[in-house]
């Protein structure tokens, strides 16, 4: 990490998510804006492993920033998990003479990171996952977007569980981390909300179910974040105990699509902003990270840190709403 720093490359890698493209946007131009030249890594580690590199332009990334998904490309690699794959990127990057590395992605890539900058590689990494699962940072690229996109969803399903008078159990994504059922169940006012973090009773939720019945309440909207079980043998349960007509809906890839929101356009212009700061300053192994309402600079390592406690709080609200 010694040198002046004049080639730099970015690469978004693992589960695409919304405000990819407009961090990289930011990267590209925020390097162009400093004389850097830039080039952009086609489908994440893989394509780093195999010199699917090229150089970027302000112009290759016009356009983009309220763009969903992301343009370079992302993919799973296998192969960087082993030495021999972790050879090859390092020998791609010295074949193209990059002096510095970009990831945007989730916990997956910045383990890929982590391994390039103890091989002495100048690595910088930018969170983005639909999660929100990454210590060290109050929020991940993507996470505002998805949260809106299963509120808009289950606005949409509430209309049809009231005509016909039925229970809907929406699954949404979330890995072993409640966070979108979580925000998103409050947003739009669920009667039950099912994460990982938290032991469930269904005999308690069809209790719930039945007293709303008898006050007249002809339809309800429970989420369950897919790190639960399956949707499906939860509904199968609910019906058993509560005699009511069950439907299921799994929203699955639907969530990390779309237009990112306003939020996750800003924080990830400012991340993307951020990063490379950190690049031209000579520093690796770092992290940017969303902190009280700032973006800061954070060692790599704070993704693999204590997580922020899930937030009981806002959960038992959600219990205490949903009489």
């Amino acid at each position: 990490m010694s040198g002046k720093i004049e080639r730099i490359a970015v690469l978004t890698s693992g589960g695409d998510a919304p405000g990819m493209n407009a961090a990289l946007r930011a990267v590209v131009r925020k390097g162009i804006y400093h004389g850097l030249n830039v080039f952009g890594v086609n489908r994440g580690y893989e394509g780093l492993i195999h010199g699917e590199i090229q150089e970027m332009s302000i112009g290759s990334v016009a356009d983009i920033v309220l763009r969903g998904g992301t343009i370079l490309k992302t993919a799973r690699s296998e192969e960087m998990r082993t030495v021999e794959g972790q050879q090859k990127a390092i020998k791609q990057l010295h074949k193209f003479h990059i002096d510095a590395l970009v990831v945007i992605g989730g916990d997956g890539s910045f383990r890929g990171a982590q391994t390039l900058s103890a091989n002495g590689f100048q690595v910088v990494g930018i969170p983005g996952t639909i999660d929100n699962d990454i210590a060290g940072t109050d929020l991940t690229i993507g996470f505002d977007t998805a949260i809106n996109t299963v509120v808009d969803a289950v606005s949409k399903i509430r209309d049809t569980a009231s005509s016909h008078e039925r229970t809907f159990i929406v699954e949404v994504m979330g890995r072993n981390c409640g966070n979108i059922a979580l925000q998103a169940g409050i947003a739009c006012g669920a009667e039950s909300i099912l994460v990982p973090e938290i032991p469930y009773d269904l005999d308690e939720i069809s209790d719930k179910l039945k007293r709303g019945h008898l006050r007249g309440k002809n339809h309800s909207i429970i989420l369950v974040s897919e790190g639960v079980g399956s949707a499906y043998k939860i509904g199968e349960e609910l019906r058993a105990r509560s005699g009511f007509e069950t439907r299921i809906t799994v929203l699955g890839h639907l969530q990390r699509g779309g237009n990112p929101s306003a939020q996750d356009a800003v924080i990830a212009a400012a991340m993307g902003g951020k990063a490379m700061e950190i690049v031209l300053a000579g520093e690796s192994d770092r992290m940017t990270a969303f902190v009280n309402q700032t973006v800061i600079s954070s060692p790599l390592a704070a993704a693999y840190g204590t997580r922020r406690p899930f937030n009981r709080e806002l959960y038992d609200l959600a219990n205490e709403l949903s009489i």
